[in-house]
This record gives C-alpha cells, sequence and structure tokens, in this order.
C-alpha cells in the first residue's frame, strides 16, 4: 500500500510540474501600444525613427517581461514595469541617454575608439559589449568586476 501511495504522489508531482511548465513560457505578439507606459516613452525617446518590426509579451512561472525587435535587427528587453534590463545593437551603438554616466566615462577614457554596442542590467551588475567585441561586467557602483 505505501508503494502504491508513493508512486501516485510522484505521478502528481510530475503532472503538476509539467502543468505549472505548459502554463508558463507563453510568449504573445503584442503592439507596442501594449507595452507599459515605460518602455513605450522609452522607445519614442531613444529610438525615434526605428521601425518596430515585432514586440511581444512573455509570461514566465515568476515573471512578465516584453521584448522589442526594430526592423534593423536592434532589440530591447524590458521588465514588467517598462524598465530595461537589455538593449542589444547589433546595427547601431546603444543611445548614449541610456548609458550610466559612470560607463560612459571608463569606455570613453579606456576605448576612445568603441562604441557599446550591448548593455544589460540587474540588480547586481551592468554587462557591456564593445564594438571591438570585449565585454565588461561592472558592479552596482560602476567598478569594472570582470572582463573578457
Amino acid at each position: 500500500m505505501k508503494s502504491i501511495l508513493k508512486k501516485l504522489i510522484i505521478v502528481l508531482i510530475g503532472v503538476s510540474c509539467f502543468s505549472a511548465c505548459a502554463i508558463t513560457d507563453k510568449d504573445k505578439p503584442i503592439t507596442v501600444n501594449q507595452l507599459p507606459a515605460a518602455a513605450q516613452q522609452m522607445i519614442k525617446k531613444n529610438f525615434p525613427n526605428s521601425k518596430v518590426a515585432m514586440a511581444k509579451q512573455e509570461n514566465d512561472l515568476l515573471k512578465t517581461s516584453y521584448d522589442v525587435v526594430f526592423t534593423n535587427g536592434d532589440k530591447i528587453e524590458f521588465d514588467s514595469k517598462g524598465n530595461w534590463t537589455g538593449i542589444n545593437c547589433k546595427n547601431s551603438f546603444v543611445p548614449s541617454a541610456l548609458i550610466p554616466v559612470q560607463i560612459k566615462n571608463y569606455v570613453q577614457q579606456n576605448y576612445p575608439d568603441n562604441k557599446i554596442i550591448e548593455i544589460d542590467r540587474d540588480k547586481k551588475e551592468y554587462d557591456v559589449k564593445l564594438s571591438n567585441g570585449i565585454e565588461i561586467t561592472f558592479n552596482t557602483k560602476f567598478q569594472v568586476i570582470e572582463m573578457d
């Protein structure tokens, strides 16, 4: 009887995990007007001449995020409130207004012939990729903590 109960519990746990995975990780195409207001304003201000090719809402188990891809291949990722978490400018450069001053100054002083083509941020750090391929990680105090 105990082994049947154990098997039943294992099956129920497996079904629950499978169901949770099926419910989550849903991507939904949206229009730019369906993005959070902060994301819409950021795009209008910093990418005024860029045409949006696709916008989508991603629903994971614990969070919602948004992706916007422009026709030139550039991409921005936003959190649920519309704050950017990642900017990837494959065919251009990250707009200067979006780069923290300390990071901008560091790059200008140490890599004057390069531009920032990608920047990601989270609660602990900023990851920056330069046009020459160098990747630099800064902590929240804007100190370099890693370089590739």
